[in-house]
């Protein structure tokens, strides 16, 4: 494996992965664990995923194990898991008013609305490459994309707040 290449691009996306984890997750620490694991399994299969989209696979894989995450903990112990630290990583909001606003309102969201919601709308995929991420079809990703909008433009009013939209 050529380290330095590795090093290098995990170095360049850590931190847009650790945002993205975070917002998936509401926790830090959990979300440090998911992109050290996604990190470790791209590590290990760097010799294919080095020419094609090393980052693509890395979203898919925490996308994936913090669904299995959430599924384990949900079945033993009937918790949703979104309990959630005051510690926001890099990226997220240099106000934590703001990313208090933000987490509140995803962790609102299914699972699966708050993984399209942050990976349309915080890491700019497009539909296509979203449900690519997440084993899903084009129809699936703008659905739930809907179906989330509308959820937290009736049940997360403070977000219109946030940015001064208006309430409908």
């Amino acid at each position: 494996m050529d380290d330095r290449e590795f090093t290098e691009w995990a170095a360049g996306c850590q931190r847009s992965l650790l945002r993205s984890a975070y917002l998936l997750t509401g926790d830090l620490h959990r979300a440090q664990d998911l992109v050290q694991e996604a990190l470790v399994k791209v590590a290990l299969r760097w010799p294919r995923l080095r020419a094609g989209n090393p980052t693509a696979y890395a979203r898919k894989v925490v996308v994936n194990d913090n669904v299995s995450w959430w599924r384990r903990r949900r079945e033993t112990t009937g918790h949703s898991g979104t309990e959630s630290d005051e510690s926001v990583p890099d990226g997220v909001s240099s106000d934590p008013v703001t990313a208090l606003v933000v987490r509140r309102a995803l962790m609102r969201l299914t699972p699966s609305q708050r993984a399209v919601l942050v990976l349309r709308h915080f890491d700019d995929l497009s539909e296509r490459d979203t449900a690519e991420v997440l084993g899903v079809s084009v129809g699936t990703v703008k659905s739930q994309n809907a179906a989330a909008l509308a959820r937290l433009r009736t049940g997360a009013p403070e977000l219109l707040d946030l940015i001064g939209g208006p309430h409908e």
